[in-house]
């Protein structure tokens, strides 16, 4: 197995490479020693001596969710275990994800394969949000592939494990990227959270034990078994260990995903990706994607990694980095925040379907110079009711809140020039710029 992880084998035009191609680059070893040579238990050590923590946004560390998942027979009733893998990528400016379900589907399925044998689970589920067509078809072709092959199936390898696999196109809903919401998806209901406990993996899928995991945490997972724990470690600057596949949008010159040692800072994605764009001065970032809260260029030299930007005051998320110029206006990306979530909210709990639309109409009227000086109370109070220790049934709220939050709290003074000017003064003084 080559020894660079993630994005490090895939073409610079994205095509898959077929299971042969795959194969002659070390492909599936990992998964012919892991079931061959290794424990379920060995391997699920394996990965939590790697520290490797969750991708999709939370950072939970994936081994210590994979524990709670029983062993063969202690769970209640017959049935399967579940493995679902999360590709319904729907934060603003996330499209990490895309990148490896479209040009590395192998190594999603190696890493599923292993995740379903260390959790004890014979169906693994790949949900894909239905826009990403070609990441559903490379995926499913890839499968067809892995199971002609015997790596899918039963007795995998002459292993006695059997594992099926197959792909979910899903409708695409941001809420769908929550576990609970995504496994009723799954069943055919409405996408809404479930109570918590029980947990997934308790009861998840039609009842029976489940994980639920994020595309990349998973294409992880076959690189460490083949390589070690302490090669995957060793490849991060933090003690949160591996390398991160970082989506850099916005005021950049040149928009990308990189691969990067876990610890990265801003200050260097964003010189490998062209620098700042506009004018060429940092106003400021958001780390972790569209609910992540804003930092200043102050923070430029922060490591990226969950507990590094949590005390920096922001949130790590999917590591996703939207950056911001001086002629860029933080309360008009604000907006369309606010009024993205409120669209994308399931409507279950009464914070979150009434204070969403409230705080983007309130948004919506500052950016059109509608606003008072009074709406910045009530949106501060909607901050707090809803922020991430507020009253909201799931996290969606309070996401939605850390942009609003700390906007509020570092751009104050905007927000009141909007209402004073009756007009966003950035866009009045760098018009021509941001043109």
């Amino acid at each position: 197995m080559t020894d660079k992880p993630l994005t490090g084998r895939a073409r610079p035009d994205r095509r898959p490479h077929t299971l042969e191609e795959w194969r002659d680059l070390g492909g599936y070893e990992a998964v012919e020693r892991g079931l061959r040579e290794l424990s379920p238990e060995r391997v699920l050590d394996m990965v939590d001596e790697a520290r490797l923590n969750g991708r999709g946004g939370a950072g939970f560390p994936a081994a210590r969710k994979w524990r709670f998942m029983p062993k063969p027979g202690e769970a209640p009733g017959d049935g399967p275990n579940y493995f679902i893998v999360n590709g319904d990528e729907m934060e603003p400016g996330a499209f990490k994800d895309r990148i490896l379900l479209e040009a590395l589907p192998h190594q999603l399925i190696e890493g599923a394969i292993l995740a379903a044998y260390a959790t004890h689970s014979t169906e693994i589920i790949v949900l894909i949000r239905d826009a990403y067509r070609d990441a559903i078809r490379n995926v499913s072709r890839a499968i067809e592939e892995a199971e002609a092959a015997g790596y899918l199936g039963r007795d995998v390898l002459g292993s006695g494990v059997d594992v099926r696999m197959w792909v979910h196109p899903s409708a695409g809903r941001y809420i769908v990227g929550e576990e609970t919401a995504l496994i009723e998806a799954l069943e055919g209901k409405r996408a809404v959270p479930r109570k918590r406990p029980p947990f997934p993996a308790q009861s998840g899928l039609w009842g029976r034990p489940t994980t639920v995991n994020n595309v990349e945490t998973v294409s992880c997972v076959s690189h460490i078994v083949a390589n070690g724990s302490n090669w995957f470690q060793g490849l991060s600057r933090t003690q949160e260990g591996g390398t991160k596949v970082f989506a850099v949008s916005g005021r950049v010159h040149a928009p990308q995903v990189i691969e990067a040692p876990m610890g990265t800072t801003a200050a260097e994605l964003i010189e490998m990706s062209g620098g700042v764009s506009g004018n060429g001065v940092l106003r400021c970032f958001q780390p972790g994607g569209g609910a992540s809260g804003f930092l200043e260029p102050d923070a430029l030299e922060v490591p990226l990694d969950f507990g590094h930007v949590r005390a920096a005051g922001s949130m790590f998320g999917t590591g996703t980095l939207i950056v911001l110029d001086e002629t860029a206006c933080p309360v008009g990306v604000i907006a369309r925040h606010m009024a993205f979530y409120a669209r994308e909210s399931c409507g279950w709990c009464t914070p979150c379907r009434d204070g969403l639309p409230w705080a983007a109409k309130i948004m919506a009227d500052i950016e059109a110079g509608a606003g008072h000086l009074s709406d910045l109370d009530i949106l501060r109070m909607t901050v707090q009711v809803g922020g991430p220790r507020g009253r909201a049934f799931c996290d969606l709220m309070g996401g939605a809140m850390s942009p609003l939050g700390t906007g509020l709290d570092r751009f104050g003074a905007l927000f009141e020039q909007h209402i004073s000017d009756k007009c966003c003064p950035v866009a009045r003084d760098h018009g021509r710029a941001a043109a």
